[in-house]
């Protein structure tokens, strides 16, 4: 049975929000594509991922029909857990980003020294992805010696473009930025816990560290190794969504769905310019117009 480390991966504001169908698919794509879940092997059962995943078993079999219409499974109808029916596509084909993350991250952290810069709106997306790579050094099929993750989120203290109420200003009085905030907050306290866990685990080098953003950032950006960049754009979109208890109408994108561009240094002059560029700006960023900023 495969399970996730990141056992809060689906923590909110208020600590009861569940993964969707769509993101339990996502995370069943990653292990396949990083190789964890081979065709012809089988899933576990319906109740054992529901357990893993801390949801219902509707949500798990709505995620196992979406993986079928994909052609990544097969038997999904039986009685039986399903298998693997073929392999992922190609990394470098662009994927939603919780399918490509996943396994990019996982071959980065089986380097000696990880060096992990991101930009995003939260630290979702990334949080889950990360329990792939934690999952295997646990396992002993990785094992660096040291970690270094910097990490850039939105300041509290500016009127977010997204997400917002429609009728809102995205200010702090925005209950939708106050939710936005938690998530931010404990999303991040999870994917710093469970890095710096490895130290006492694994006796691993571990640095976390966050800055603020000025702005809200209409792409996110993640560099490993200063050798690869993955891109991808913010699809802002209208939706209706509870907050508090009532339905609202915002202006969000989901971090999870948009495609994951590739680049990598090795990969011709044209990929390594965009490479070097994007670190650049990244380090810039960082050591000027951003701010400390404490996970509370």
């Amino acid at each position: 049975m495969y399970r996730l480390v990141v056992t809060q991966e689906n923590v909110a504001v208020n600590g009861s929000r569940r993964l969707s169908p769509q993101e339990i698919a996502d995370a069943l794509r990653g292990r396949i594509r990083a190789g964890d879940l081979r065709p012809g092997d089988r899933l576990p059962t319906q109740a054992e991922l529901a357990e893993e995943f801390g949801v219902e078993r509707g949500a798990v079999r709505q995620a196992l029909r979406e993986l079928q219409s994909d052609g990544l499974l097969s038997n999904v109808s039986k009685g039986s857990p399903p298998r693997i029916a073929e392999q992922a596509p190609a990394r470098h084909e662009p994927q939603p980003t919780m399918v490509a993350l996943a396994p990019r991250l996982t071959e980065a952290f089986a380097a000696p020294h990880v060096r992990l810069d991101a930009a995003c709106l939260t630290a979702e997306t990334l949080m889950v992805a990360l329990s792939e790579p934690v999952r295997q050094i646990h396992e002993g099929r990785i094992r660096p010696q040291r970690i270094d993750a910097r990490i850039l989120l939105p300041s509290r203290d500016i009127a977010l473009a997204f997400p917002v109420s429609v009728e809102g200003n995205g200010d702090e009085t925005d209950p939708v930025h106050s939710r936005w905030l938690g998530q931010r907050n404990s999303q991040g306290q999870v994917l710093k816990h469970n890095l710096l866990a490895l130290r006492a685990t694994h006796g691993i080098e571990v640095n976390v560290t966050f800055r603020a953003l000025p702005f809200t950032p209409p792409i996110k950006l993640y560099l490993l190794n200063e050798a690869e960049a993955l891109f991808a754009y913010y699809k802002v979109t209208e939706r209706e969504e509870p907050v508090l208890g009532e339905p609202r109408q915002l202006y969000d994108a989901l971090g999870s769905t948009p495609l994951l561009f590739s680049f990598e240094k090795r990969a011709g002059q044209r990929d390594a310019t965009f490479v070097t560029e994007s670190q650049n700006w990244f380090d810039a960023l960082w050591a000027t117009i951003t701010t400390d900023l404490t996970l509370s």
